[in-house]
């Protein structure tokens, strides 16, 4: 647990600094499709990479002593999961294009999944 602690850390990290540091370049070089959602904002970009810097500093924090801190895997489980109900809501409104299925299922579903899963009790027994 503690090396998924630094790796998914690490990844929340590089996102969130870039989105804070270089909010036009995430916005069009995410291979996410992006501008599908909306214009730009820097704004908002960088208030979402706060909140993303935020988790992975509370995953590097609690990875030395990971099974002692499943809350910050589930807190982090929890804004993933309600990041892609999101993107449910704005693809079953049709705001989203079909298409948007896949192209959101790699960085915004299996996350998801992954997390709600790993939070579940029985990763957590000792």
């Amino acid at each position: 647990m503690s090396a998924f602690f630094w790796l998914f850390g690490a990844m929340n990290v590089a996102n969130g600094l870039w989105m804070l540091l270089a909010p036009a370049s995430w916005y069009h070089g995410l291979p996410a499709e992006v501008p599908d959602t909306g214009p730009l904002n820097p704004h908002f970009v960088r208030d979402i990479g706060a909140a993303f810097l935020t988790l992975g500093v509370a995953l590097w924090a609690a990875a030395p002593a990971a099974r002692r801190h499943p809350g910050v895997l589930r807190a982090t489980a929890l804004f993933y999961s309600l990041h892609a109900l999101v993107h449910v809501a704005d693809l079953l409104a049709g705001r989203l294009a079909a298409d948007h299925w896949l192209v959101d299922l790699p960085g915004v579903f299996v996350p998801a999944i992954g997390l709600a899963v790993l939070s579940l009790p029985r990763w957590w027994e000792v």
